[in-house]
């Protein structure tokens, strides 16, 4: 089941980037990334209680805590450079590079979650940094 929300995350992140361009357009990059963590917001919150999550709201942890608010820093200030990029370059070269960041979070489980690091996945980090290469140069 994992699969098929990879592959729908990965339609959805090209409408987004398809979409925030065409939308994006005579708006400053940050009042846009408002507006769509606005949007973004509504829809999370909409889920946790269409599929009555929210009494877990209580029992999540201090560490959990402080874990999920940096990574909505980092989602934040994510989007924000990603919005600028796509605003003042073309969506099929900024694109490519925001994805670097599979290579990047392969680097950084390896270093700070201690995840194994095969020669396959070293392979495939090196085809897509040569593939993002190509297609941006």
């Amino acid at each position: 089941m994992w699969v098929l929300f990879a592959i729908l995350s990965a339609v959805f992140a090209a409408l987004t980037s398809i979409l925030a361009k065409i939308g994006i357009e005579g708006v400053n990059s940050n009042l846009a990334t408002a507006v769509r963590t606005v949007v973004v917001v509504i829809m999370a919150w909409l889920m946790v209680f269409i599929t009555d999550a929210q009494g877990g709201l209580s029992a999540i942890s201090k560490k959990s805590w402080i874990f999920l608010i940096l990574s909505g820093l980092a989602t934040g200030a994510s989007w924000m450079c990603y919005y600028k990029a796509l605003q003042t370059g073309e969506a099929s070269k900024v694109v490519p590079i925001d994805k670097l960041s599979v290579v990047i979070t392969v680097v950084l489980a390896f270093i700070f979650l201690h995840e194994k690091v095969d020669a396959k996945t070293i392979i495939g980090c090196i085809m897509i940094t040569a593939g993002t290469l190509v297609m941006v140069l």
